[in-house]
């Protein structure tokens, strides 16, 4: 099947972190791709990456990064494809916080949707609704999902209530 998401991260570092991504899209049945585009240490491939993408057929793009945080943004200045960034809690972060701004600040022109620190479940969820604007099987798996969410709240709701806080 041909693959429509691509992951990107970092280092392999950030793996533990956009593995959530990936199952989610996987729970989807998204096809997507998985790889390692460093801004800083690769910034050849990541040039040709962003350039090539929606060439491959690509049409989403989840980015993480931590520190620096400068690959979602990068790809995003070099590809028409929607960049969903992941801010990555690092060793080498300030709390989370630069990967964050780097990732949410962006100057107009360039937009990068931004999810929450660590959230690529998140990421690989928007990417899925994106995609279902135009593929009514994934809108349908999407309502499902919401659907089940729904009911894992009421299910905790009602227990709140029949056995108490305490």
């Amino acid at each position: 099947m041909k693959k429509v998401v691509s992951i990107i991260m970092g280092s392999d570092s950030d793996l533990p972190v956009m593995r959530a991504a990936a199952d989610i899209l996987t729970e989807f049945k998204v096809p997507f791709e998985l790889t390692i585009v460093s801004a800083h240490r690769t910034p050849a491939r990541m040039v040709e990456f962003a350039n090539n993408a929606h060439k491959r057929g690509i049409k989403v793009i989840i980015a993480g990064a931590g520190g620096a945080a400068h690959l979602p943004g990068m790809v995003a200045s070099l590809t028409p494809i929607p960049v969903i960034g992941v801010p990555v809690k690092s060793s080498n972060s300030i709390d989370g916080w630069d990967s964050i701004l780097s990732i949410l600040q962006m100057p107009n022109g360039v937009p990068v949707a931004t999810v929450a620190l660590n959230a690529a479940k998140n990421a690989g969820i928007l990417a899925a609704e994106i995609l279902a604007t135009s593929d009514k099987n994934l809108f349908k798996k999407l309502m499902q999902y919401k659907k089940r969410l729904t009911k894992e709240v009421q299910k905790k709701i009602d227990r709140l209530e029949k056995d108490g806080w305490e």
